[in-house]
């Protein structure tokens, strides 16, 4: 005799036991499904949260809740709601903007270089463009002053296939960087080398005030070096050499991104990098 409560009658869950279990399908389009209630066999043409429409083979539509009662190859089933589409991951951006290379390992360095003027310089070009040049495999080297420019252009000499860019302060005319350009512009290495500036003083002005929090850089007189007068106008210590290194380090700090330099510097730097990377 079939014991429909088991052993134990008083045993909880034997409502359950008898009840059949209906399998939960997902409504997705393509599936097709009969409605139980008067035997319309329709594919899954769209689906919602509530509800979907079915279209039979003579092209008939009709909407129903998603509950209506479907069977799915004669088993009753009950219908689950889409799951949305995975949203498409989100392209990493560089600190320069660019799009990143992900999983991209770094190019063997090229021959052509970037030459910047000091090392404050060449750390915000670093941490603003270092993965794009990396990827792109250019090298930036700093010259402690631009009037060693054409020394080190000598000892090198830039060529066709060695194309040499070169980053300057205070390119503004009548200035002494200007005068260094056009030499070497007009020298033997000219055609492989691309000289370009920023109007400023000192590349600490490329980044925004915004950024540091400043309404503006500060002016600085004549004949007061330039980074130990703008320390003293902000306030901030400027009687060692260590004391401008940590106020490079807080302007430095200040930079997350392309956002907070000024565009006249932007602009050169990837004219530059378009210039040594050009086949």
């Amino acid at each position: 005799m079939d014991d429909r409560y088991g052993h134990d009658v008083l045993a909880a869950g034997w409502r359950e036991r008898m009840t059949p279990r209906i399998a939960e399908v997902e409504a997705s389009r393509g599936l097709v499904l009969e409605l139980a209630a008067d035997g319309f066999v329709g594919e899954v043409m769209r689906a919602g949260p509530r509800e979907l429409e079915l279209e039979d083979r003579h092209g008939r539509r009709r909407l129903f809740p998603l509950d209506a009662g479907f069977l799915l190859e004669g088993e009753p089933v009950r219908l689950l709601p889409p799951r949305p589409a995975p949203a498409a991951p989100r392209r990493r951006r560089t600190a320069s903007g660019s799009f990143a290379v992900e999983q991209a390992r770094a190019r063997v360095a090229r021959a052509g270089r970037i030459f910047v003027e000091g090392r404050h310089d060449a750390e915000l070009v670093e941490k603003v463009w270092g993965d794009d040049l990396r990827v792109e495999g250019v090298v930036v080297e700093y010259l402690q002053g631009v009037d060693l420019l054409d020394a080190a252009l000598r000892e090198d000499p830039p060529s066709p296939s060695r194309r040499c860019g070169v980053l300057v302060d205070h390119l503004v005319p009548g200035s002494k960087e200007s005068r260094i350009a056009a030499d070497v512009a007009a020298g033997p290495f000219g055609a492989h080398v691309l000289i370009v500036g920023h109007p400023f003083v000192d590349v600490w002005q490329c980044v925004t005030p915004r950024a540091l929090g400043i309404p503006r850089w500060p002016d600085v007189p004549r004949g007061v070096d330039w980074k130990t007068g703008v320390c003293r106008a902000l306030g901030w210590p400027a009687q060692s050499q260590a004391d401008i290194a940590r106020a490079w380090q807080r302007v430095l700090g200040a930079v997350s991104g392309y956002r907070d330099l000024e565009p006249a510097l932007l602009g050169r730097v990837e004219q530059l990098i378009d210039f040594v990377t050009a086949e």
